[in-house]
């Protein structure tokens, strides 16, 4: 795992693309903070730049770092997410322009899963993470079910975890105004 881990980091900072395991599917990624790099992913996914994608975090000290005003009650719904959690925030800051969603908000997860946390971590910055699939079809349930056209695109394909055959789930997914109000994107 740590090789792996290092040559993503290594890629990441060169601006490259990576396709790695995370804490629900496996996704594509970037350095979020690198406007070209995160075009690439687009064109990768064959995606409108108007649907914005996530990123991954290693821990609660990172969001006010790219969020303008993380609420309170965000922290408590991190801690009791028994499950993974992407909370769509309102003012992004300090990302790449073409990451954020229109109206300046951005979905974010703190990842409890060991490769993405530690990658997360060692790299210092937020990562892309979306799933590895073209833009309208199936999100992979595992590594096998990945497109050769989105292994052959990107930059480095992780090897840890390819050999899994438990069914990974998407996140949930809630939307938290700066004033509290939770709204429930995916349960």
């Amino acid at each position: 795992m740590q090789e792996d881990i290092n040559k993503a980091i290594e890629v990441l900072r060169k601006g490259g693309i990576i396709l790695y395991p995370t804490d629900t599917i496996w996704g594509i990624g970037c350095d979020a903070t690198n406007s070209e790099a995160v075009e690439k992913v687009y064109r990768i996914k064959r995606r409108a730049e108007s649907k914005a994608m996530l990123v991954l975090m290693s821990g609660v000290a990172e969001l006010e770092r790219y969020v303008e005003n993380v609420p309170e009650i965000a922290y408590d719904l991190i801690d009791v997410a028994v499950r993974p959690l992407t909370i769509i925030y309102d003012k992004a800051v300090g990302l790449a322009p073409n990451l954020v969603a229109e109206d300046g908000s951005i979905g974010i997860r703190i990842t409890q899963e060991a490769f993405s946390s530690q990658l997360c971590r060692r790299f210092r910055k937020p990562i892309v993470s979306t799933s590895a699939n073209i833009s309208g079809t199936s999100g992979p349930l595992g590594f096998r079910d990945i497109a050769p056209e989105i292994i052959d695109a990107v930059d480095y394909v992780v090897g840890y975890r390819q050999d899994e055959t438990v069914e990974a789930q998407p996140s949930s997914v809630i939307k938290l105004s700066e004033s509290g109000v939770i709204k429930i994107i995916r349960p």
